[in-house]
């Protein structure tokens, strides 16, 4: 069943990660309504989310429509994390996760993201500010360390426990992989080892074979899905179900991936507007059509020619209907599967 992350109890074990330019409010109500256990906004800046950029507040909504509502901030002043996470409360969020994993270079060479797993001493000031601020759980996002010879994560995730912190999540590269090669699942066990609160191992789950084998070889609680939902929201609730029946979603017919699909649409264009909308739908829409193709319900000339038609089309309407065009052509007894 799920975990408590300090006053909090999620539904289940799979979560979905905080994804810069994915996990948007729209994506992660379809997640959500779908059986995720926990989303996580977009990463936000702390310093921006006060001073109200409009950017940054926007990625911060959910609150209305999604519960545990978790905000991820980042920053590297301890001033901005205080007010930051004083904001994150004041919008309704019942979890502030603070982010030291993204490893942008724009991030980075703010001293911001992972960069600050090269200087635990200051990381450990933002975490101090940041549970000092909160009337909420605070949880923290790491990767395993700046680089093969900076594997300090364990060291982290033992000073963030006693600082205060809920939970950590661990994704199983160093800053300097990037997303290059496998993930470790592994070396998380060695944060496992060192801390007694919820554990969360993040990196390459992809299928329920993945869930299970990255929480045998990481000891952790939980499992964080990242690139693995791109086109497909509703996959962490699905690895929950597979994970411990009855706590996400069966197998969604196809059906009901089509009415999840036009929802998140119709929710985008609300909230972006019909320009930007049509724009961040778009990326989203291309993966849809590369999630059909690997599963055998279209063609990869099919997928290159829906492409091709589609991700170029300003009519938002006429982007939904050929949506739904596409979905009527399975074959009735696909359209189950």
């Amino acid at each position: 069943m799920g975990i408590q992350i300090g006053s909090v109890k999620v539904r289940n074990r799979v979560f979905l990660a905080p994804m810069s330019g994915v996990t948007d409010e729209p994506f992660r109500k379809a997640a959500h309504d779908t059986g995720a256990g926990l989303v996580v906004s977009e990463m936000v800046a702390s310093d921006a989310l006060v001073q109200e950029r409009k950017d940054m507040v926007r990625r911060a909504q959910g609150q209305k429509r999604l519960y545990p509502f978790a905000m991820q901030l980042a920053g590297r002043e301890a001033h901005w994390m205080t007010e930051g996470a004083k904001v994150a409360q004041d919008m309704g969020a019942d979890i502030i996760d603070i982010n030291m994993g993204c490893p942008a270079r724009q991030v980075t060479g703010g001293l911001s993201g992972s960069a600050l797993m090269r200087n635990l001493d200051h990381a450990i000031t933002l975490v101090d500010a940041t549970v000092a601020a909160s009337k909420v759980p605070v949880t923290l996002k790491m990767r395993l360390g700046w680089d093969e010879s900076c594997l300090n994560a364990p060291e982290l995730a033992r000073r963030a426990e006693a600082s205060g912190v809920a939970m950590v999540t661990v994704h199983g590269r160093t800053r300097n992989q990037f997303y290059k090669g496998k993930a470790n699942w592994q070396a998380i066990r060695e944060v496992r080892d060192a801390i007694k609160i919820p554990l969360v191992a993040n990196g390459d789950c992809n299928t329920a074979e993945d869930m299970k084998a990255m929480m045998v070889a990481s000891g952790a609680d939980a499992v964080m899905v990242g690139r693995g939902a791109y086109g497909r929201p509703w996959l962490p609730g699905q690895l929950a179900q597979a994970l411990e029946s009855g706590t996400g979603v069966a197998r969604l017919n196809l059906r009901r991936e089509l009415e999840l699909l036009l929802a998140q649409q119709e929710d985008t264009l609300q909230l972006y507007g019909d320009a930007l909308g049509n724009k961040t739908f778009r990326k989203h829409l291309g993966w849809t059509i590369e999630r059909l193709g690997e599963r055998g319900l279209i063609t990869s000339e099919e997928a290159t020619g829906h492409r091709a038609k589609l991700l170029p089309e300003l009519d938002n309407k006429a982007i939904a209907k050929a949506l739904a065009s596409i979905y009527s052509q399975f074959p009735q007894e696909r359209l189950v599967a």
